[in-house]
């Protein structure tokens, strides 16, 4: 079965840079560029994997994140930010976010992280 990520962010080079990445670790990628459209573009293509940026115009990471978890809530999203806010990140796990981490996103870890999580739901599965 073909893995699936959605990235959700507001900036769209961010996005293709993300998918590019992912897409040559042969994931397959959608994108959405605000909450709103983040929780159609999931409610459409059921990704494995959500990265979902904390600020973006509208609908923040955080509602959105509360409102994915009520559409799923076995939903793995990991939260990307602009800046390292212990606070946020702290109120992101509490959500149910898996994971916090910043940008510039290192792709390595970046990609660690999906595989894992990845891993975790084929073992649930």
């Amino acid at each position: 079965m073909d893995k699936k990520v959605l990235v959700v962010d507001d900036e769209p080079l961010f996005c293709e840079m993300v998918r590019r990445f992912l897409e040559g670790r042969g994931y397959s990628v959608v994108e959405a560029y605000d909450g709103d459209q983040a929780l159609v573009v999931y409610d459409q293509a059921r990704p494995d994997v959500i990265l979902l940026d904390v600020r973006m115009p509208g609908k923040d990471g955080l509602q959105v994140l509360r409102e994915l978890k009520v559409i799923d809530p076995a939903a793995s999203v990991i939260m990307v930010a602009a800046v390292r806010d212990e606070e946020l990140a702290r109120m992101a796990r509490a959500e149910g976010a898996l994971e916090y981490i910043t940008k510039p996103v290192d792709l390595d870890y970046l990609d660690s992280v999906i595989a894992t999580t990845m891993e975790l739901i084929d073992a649930d599965a």
